[in-house]
């Protein structure tokens, strides 16, 4: 995308937040629900608005787990690596995403249909292990539901 498409999607939120430095995580969230990560040039686009600085921005966004500042996936699947999960065969099922996608966790497939992260518990530690695939919970006796749906979404 180019600097004046850029500026054009986001002159509209921007402005709402214009001068308002305390509206930093939500402008910063408004952003990347519209370009759906956090490039360098929107945070400039930010900066400006808010009267910050770059680095005062990127030191917000890099320290929450929220902000992306790489485009992701169509599809994004979080496997749990909490203690339950990883005793009930958490390593097992990454290991066969990162083959059957070709990716390694924090990656995005080329064609940007996923993205595989890690994280460190899920909360839902009793249906372990726990996939999360698109903010969809998927205990242990759904796995098999999810090899077929990561096929079928491979040629798409």
């Amino acid at each position: 995308m180019d600097q004046g498409e850029l500026v054009e999607r986001l002159t509209p939120i921007l402005a709402r937040y214009r001068g308002k430095r305390g509206g930093l995580i939500p402008l910063l969230q408004e952003v990347q629900g519209e370009l759906g990560y956090l490039p360098e040039e929107a945070l400039r686009l930010v900066a400006d608005a808010l009267d910050l600085t770059l680095a005062q921005v990127c030191g917000v966004a890099s320290f929450y787990a929220q902000f992306y500042f790489e485009p992701r996936g169509r599809h994004v699947i979080r496997v749990c690596t909490g203690t339950a999960c990883h005793i009930r065969g958490a390593p097992g099922i990454l290991a066969r995403l990162e083959q059957e996608l070709g990716i390694s966790p924090g990656e995005t497939t080329e064609d940007m249909a996923f993205t595989l992260e890690t994280v460190n518990c899920v909360g839902c530690c009793a249906l372990a292990p726990v996939v999360v695939v698109d903010d969809r919970v998927l205990k242990k006796r759904a796995h098999k539901k999810l090899w077929e749906w990561v096929r079928k979404r491979r040629v798409e």
